[in-house]
């Protein structure tokens, strides 16, 4: 009877000290209890976890038409001394560049780890041309969407960033569900992004290593996305790709925090009228998100996102940024992809692919650690 009873007391003690938390979870690795406080997901990357990080496999270029093939290779995602690196590699070391410009890439594979992830723009299958080629640089992009999403929490990532000319790499999140509609009517929550190259430069300002960037994407539709009122961005003279810095998500009820080291970089906190008014968008536009709820569409459960990608033709590298070696191509070139790889002799030498085993142009992830509030 007394050992019954110090269990009941245990348990008693145990639920009494899990504060409820506004925190929800889903997915296969997702806590049973969120407990407020509580870590609900964590990867030191002391080993490769397959159940919980899957990887895109496409050529379609990340909505940016970009220049890179993401695969399921350990040459582009692999974890070595604790730490997770993506490294970009040309398609040609596998192929051969006469395959860039003249032969057929199908990845749609019949195991379901190999299958294509994503059709849109030819993401399934190409076939080189003179004008039009092959992703030329392979890379990874890994997410939880299956086994991790959380709405409201608390999410960091030590990380180191790339160095390279045209390297793009990104930590960022995705809605689970596009509730209210297709991109970027759910929302995309961008904890950091940066460029590769280290003095790209516009009137003076390094827009490179040296610039890191958060922002939040949402708008009725595609030509309509308030992003711009909720960009923020932070200068490192020594550079990004100098150290490991710990890029920090803080997503409430009432606002969203940005932070770099602790140190707040951009907040938002939107009044009664929510993102919508918050965006100032047109009373002509149809707001897809119910009246109510002022963080929607950030009031739903997002998954986490790891990737590398590089170049791409929607503005990211603008055409007016001066770089020691001149940008090989144009954002309205209809052979952006095919100049980009002609130029290589200019940004291949920035990359250091032979020292190192590539580490200079890896992103380099510590961990991921998300808590609940």
């Amino acid at each position: 009877m007394w050992c019954l009873l110090i269990g009941v007391l245990t348990l008693a003690s145990l639920g009494a000290a899990c504060k409820p938390s506004v925190t929800t979870v889903s997915g296969s690795k997702a806590p049973g209890q969120v407990c407020s406080g509580a870590m609900i997901f964590q990867d030191e990357f002391d080993n490769f976890d397959f159940g919980k990080w899957k990887h895109e496999n496409t050529l379609g270029g990340g909505g940016n038409w970009e220049f890179q093939y993401y695969n399921n290779n350990r040459t582009n995602s692999f974890v070595q001394n604790g730490r997770l690196y993506i490294r970009p590699s040309m398609t040609a070391d596998q192929f051969g560049e006469d395959f860039l410009y003249h032969g057929t890439l199908n990845i749609q594979g019949g195991d379901p780890d190999n299958r294509c992830t994503n059709p849109n723009f030819w993401g399934c299958e190409r076939t080189g041309t003179p004008t039009n080629i092959i992703n030329p640089i392979k890379s990874a992009r890994i997410h939880t969407v299956n086994t991790f999403n959380f709405r409201y929490g608390r999410l960091e990532v030590r990380a180191k960033m790339p160095a390279g000319d045209w390297l793009w790499p990104a930590i960022w999140l995705l809605p689970a569900k596009d509730t209210y509609g297709t991109w970027p009517a759910s929302g995309e929550i961008d904890v950091m992004e940066t460029r590769g190259n280290r003095n790209l430069m516009i009137n003076g300002n390094n827009i490179g290593t040296q610039e890191a960037a958060s922002t939040l994407h949402y708008g009725p539709k595609p030509g309509v996305n308030g992003f711009q009122k909720t960009h923020w961005a932070k200068k490192n003279p020594n550079g990004y790709n100098s150290d490991f810095h710990r890029y920090q998500l803080e997503w409430t009820t009432d606002y969203i925090k940005f932070s770099i080291d602790d140190a707040e970089i951009g907040r938002v906190t939107p009044g009664q009228g929510g993102f919508w008014q918050h965006g100032g968008f047109s009373a002509q536009e149809k707001n897809p998100w119910p009246p109510g709820s002022k963080m929607a569409p950030f009031d739903q459960q997002f998954y986490i996102i790891l990737n590398l990608a590089v170049g791409g033709t929607t503005g990211y590298f603008p055409d007016i940024a001066t770089n020691p070696t001149p940008k090989p191509w144009k954002n309205t070139s209809p052979s952006a992809m095919a100049d980009f790889w002609k130029g290589r002799s200019g940004w291949e030498p920035t990359w250091n692919l032979k020292q190192n085993n590539g580490e200079d142009a890896s992103l380099q992830v510590d961990y991921v650690r998300v808590w609940a509030l």
